[in-house]
């Protein structure tokens, strides 16, 4: 899930993953820091989260990696395919 709350040439994207059993780690990788992983962080419901802050009008391919070996995109964005055969997200601010 996103949430984009924007501020003048700034928009905070906070991206939220429901609570998957069973998740050791989860981490959020994107184009906005050339695919370094980002741990995110828990939640007491749970849920993991991580909030950026990012660019009005620029977009980004993305995904979240589950226990270092499952990648998933974001429902709430379209999809486009990666290079590595898979999809990433698509985020456009």
């Amino acid at each position: 899930m996103l949430a984009i709350k924007k501020n003048g040439e700034k928009v905070w994207v906070t991206f939220t993953v429901s609570s998957m059993d069973p998740i050791e780690d989860i981490t959020l990788l994107g184009e906005w820091n050339t695919w370094k992983a980002e741990p995110m962080k828990k939640k007491k419901n749970g849920d993991y989260y991580l909030t950026k802050v990012l660019n009005k009008g620029d977009s980004f391919e993305f995904g979240y990696m589950v226990n270092g070996e499952q990648w998933f995109t974001e429902d709430q964005c379209s999809s486009v395919p990666s290079p590595f055969g898979s999809q990433n997200s698509l985020l456009e601010l």
